[in-house]
Formats: structure tokens, C-alpha cells, sequence
């Protein structure tokens, strides 16, 4: 045989070889026989086939069958395919196993798959945690400020991990029931002296119905004091009273000016009607003199009374008529 033609067979070998473990997991195949795994060459092809991460589904069924976990190959396939974290579902059986608490693949995958970490959830349903809450302010009935901050200890619940609130619905009630608590109290020193009846008020009212975790204690971790709200609020209504009386006079006072102004407005209408009656008055009288009404004496007489009149104001100090300034 010629020896290109060997060379050329030998290439193909070789890239026939590439392809083939390129595009089939070999050596994956190798490490689940070795770990005990049964698992197809055929099995890992229709993976890759499926658009399948091969090693996304193989670790972790390796490390189940470890642990002492059956979980079917196809079960882990379709939760990756849902878009669920395989390597997690698996952490959190096995976890779960290990702290003998019942937890089934279908209930961790729908756990994962709508969005809750449920390797926290098994962690957390071992170990508690605590939620701290942020100040909450109150006022007792005295009208002074009580800041208080609780701390809550909290158990996972497994079952009510799908469709359950979250730690932000276990905050919120817990300040609801500080709030409630501080606000009933008589005088803030009853809440300082006890401040015990803040846990057991909250403990009462079942805050964690509904939640995906158990409540086994809350505990308040600091109060102070904070403002004298009620003297506050009084010191504001008798500044807002202040202001409304102030408003109502200036009220009053714009009013009597406008009716100052009217009386004087009034009072200057009359005068110009005087005078004007006033210079009707030389008319008439040479009226009542031309027709014979008014004699010559009673002219000098009349004249004789104004003067008269026009001396007694000047004597007595007042300002006389106009026609007299």
C-alpha cells in the first residue's frame, strides 16, 4: 500500500477519534463506572443529543448514589431541562437525609423551581435563624417615642416553602405587633420596666400563618426613647390656634378699615351734598327776594343769626362751618 494512503487513513483515524470523544463523554462515562453509577454511553449521547450539560446530571447523580440516594437519572434530566439547579436539588436531599427530615425530589424541585433556595430551607429547618428587625418607633399612650428593634428566631417550614411569604412579611408583622404593643401601654415606663410583654403580645397573635417558616421566639433586643411627641402635637396646635387667631383679627381689623373707609367715603358724599345744598341756599333767598317772599329784614335778621352762631363756636373753640375756616 502506498504510503499516502496509509497517512491519509491514519489522519482520518485520528480525527474520526477527536470527533468521536469530543461529542461523547467518555471520560464521564469512566468516572460514573468507577463511582458505581449505571449509566449508558447511548444514555450520555441522547443527552448531548437533548441539549443536555452531560456533567450537570452525572455529578450530581454521583454524589447521590453515594449518599445513599435512588433518584432516576430521567427525573434530574427534566428538572434541568424545567431550568432548575440540578447540583442544588441534590445538595439539599442529601442534607435533608442526613438531618432525617422526609424530603422528596418532586417537593425540592418545585421548591427550586420557584425560586426559594432549598439548601437554605434544609439548613435553616437544622438551624434557625435569626431576622433581625430594623428600629421600629412607637408612641405610647403618654405621647413619648419608644424606638425598639427585635430579634426573631425563625425555623424553615419545608411544606409551606411553595406559595409561603418571606422573611419581609415576618418583619412587617413583627413591627405591626411592636407597634400595636407600645401603643396600648398607659405610660412608656411600663414598657421600659417590662419590656417581655412586647414578645409575648407578638407571640400571641400567630404572625407566622401563612409564612414559610416557624416563629420559636422573639426577642427585643434594645428600646430607648425617643421624642415627647404629645408635647409636641400641643406645642403644633397651640402655634396652628395662634396662627387662626392671628388671621381672624387681621380679618376683623381689614374689615373695620373697609368700614372706616366707607363711613369717611359716606361721610364726604354728605358734605359735597351739603355744599351743594349750601350754594343753592344765595339763589333761593334772591329767588324769595325777587317774588316778594323774603323781605329786606329778614335777610339783615337771618344774617345777624349766622354771625351770632359763627361767634359762639368761635368762643367755644370749635371749627364753625366751612364757609367760616
Amino acid at each position: 500500500m502506498d504510503l499516502w494512503v496509509i497517512l491519509v487513513i491514519i489522519a482520518a483515524a485520528i480525527v474520526f477519534l477527536c470527533l468521536f470523544f469530543s461529542f461523547v463523554p467518555v471520560a464521564l462515562w469512566i468516572s460514573a463506572a468507577a463511582a458505581n453509577v449505571r449509566i449508558g454511553i447511548f444514555t450520555l449521547i441522547g443527552m448531548k443529543l437533548r441539549r443536555v450539560v452531560p456533567s450537570r446530571i452525572v455529578n450530581p447523580l454521583i454524589k447521590a448514589t453515594k449518599a445513599g440516594l435512588d433518584i432516576p437519572i430521567d427525573k434530574l434530566e427534566a428538572h434541568y431541562l424545567a431550568g432548575g439547579n440540578v447540583d442544588r436539588v441534590v445538595n439539599s436531599l442529601i442534607a435533608a437525609h442526613r438531618a432525617d427530615i422526609n424530603l422528596e425530589f418532586e417537593r425540592a424541585a418545585a421548591i427550586d423551581l420557584a425560586g426559594r433556595d432549598v439548601l437554605e430551607a434544609v439548613q435553616m429547618s437544622v438551624n434557625p435563624k435569626v431576622i433581625e428587625t430594623p428600629i421600629v418607633a412607637a408612641i405610647a399612650k403618654d405621647g413619648i417615642e419608644l424606638k425598639a428593634k427585635a430579634k426573631i428566631t425563625v425555623r424553615a417550614n419545608i411544606d409551606r416553602l411553595v406559595g409561603g411569604a418571606g422573611e419581609q412579611t415576618i418583619i412587617a408583622r413583627v413591627g405591626e405587633g411592636v407597634v400595636t404593643t407600645i401603643g396600648s401601654a398607659e405610660t412608656h415606663k411600663e414598657v421600659l420596666e417590662n419590656p417581655d410583654t412586647i414578645s409575648r403580645t407578638v407571640l400571641t397573635k400567630g404572625l407566622e400563618a401563612g409564612t414559610a417558616f416557624e416563629i420559636l421566639s422573639v426577642d427585643i433586643a434594645d428600646v430607648d426613647v425617643g421624642r415627647n411627641i404629645g408635647a409636641q402635637l400641643q406645642t403644633d396646635q397651640a402655634e396652628a390656634d395662634k396662627r387662626i387667631a392671628q388671621a381672624k383679627a387681621e380679618e376683623r381689623r381689614a374689615m373695620a378699615v373697609a368700614r372706616e373707609q366707607e363711613m369717611k367715603a359716606y361721610v364726604q358724599e354728605m358734605q359735597a351734598k351739603v355744599v351743594e345744598a349750601e350754594a343753592e341756599v344765595p339763589k333761593a333767598m334772591a329767588t324769595a327776594l325777587r317774588e316778594g317772599k323774603l323781605g329786606v329784614m329778614d335777610y339783615y335778621n337771618m344774617q345777624n343769626v349766622i354771625s351770632d352762631t359763627a361767634m359762639r363756636k368761635s368762643i367755644a373753640g370749635e371749627t364753625g362751618s366751612p364757609e367760616h375756616k
